[in-house]
């Protein structure tokens, strides 16, 4: 069975929704931050680099979110999550997914995590960071905004739902407490923030996380 270690609110919440809109019996291992269990010993085993999510699948252990999403993609080809290899919308589908890992996501782990990029003690340089990185996250959230309104169809890519949706929604999420520039402040990021939200699988997914209001 397929095992999905995970965290509330983490990038897990990607193949999370994934796995619930497949309907694959899966396993989900908390993985418990606040104890440093992504730190210990037996998860870096796992994963190297201490960071959630992994999935692992029979003798298979993948971690990076676009590659366990491109994964689920492979595996299950008839549930339509990813355009056909070969073909132009399946390359824009991978320009899409490494700009919400590498760009968007990235931008948002230094806006959360600015003292990462400072000396330590260094409160002027942490503000600093946080402020830029947020700029960049509000121009970023932008580039969503004019995808969303460059066709006429209810998801990120167009009428097909695919494995880019769960991701889009993850991030998005992840704004939901800014003072300022928030997704779902966006009027077409957050009309497609709510039909997401009224899919089954994310609704499951919140729940099982145990998550609360606001969800985006």
């Amino acid at each position: 069975m397929i095992q999905l270690h995970h965290a509330p609110s983490t990038a897990a919440m990607v193949p999370h929704i994934l796995l619930e809109e497949l309907g694959l019996a899966y396993e989900r291992v908390p993985v418990d931050r606040a104890a440093n269990a992504h730190k210990a010993a037996a998860y870096l085993r796992l994963n190297p680099n201490g960071l959630i999510p992994v999935l692992v699948d029979r003798d298979l252990v993948l971690y990076e979110t676009a590659a366990i999403a491109l994964h689920l993609c492979d595996q299950h080809p008839q549930a339509g999550f990813a355009p056909a290899v070969g073909t132009r919308d399946r390359s824009h589908f991978y320009k899409w997914l490494a700009w919400l890992t590498n760009t968007l996501q990235a931008t948002l782990i230094v806006y959360f995590y600015p003292h990462r990029w400072v000396d330590e003690g260094n409160a002027e340089g942490v503000a600093q960071v946080r402020r830029h990185a947020h700029a960049k996250v509000v121009g970023l959230l932008g580039q969503l905004e004019e995808q969303l309104g460059s066709h006429a169809g209810p998801w990120f890519f167009g009428e097909q739902y695919t494995a880019l949706d769960p991701y889009v929604f993850t991030l998005c999420r992840w704004t939901r407490n800014f003072e300022s520039g928030r997704a779902r402040d966006l009027p077409r990021v957050g009309a497609y923030l709510r039909r997401m939200l009224d899919r089954p699988a994310v609704q499951r997914v919140l729940a099982q996380d145990g998550l609360q209001p606001p969800f985006v």
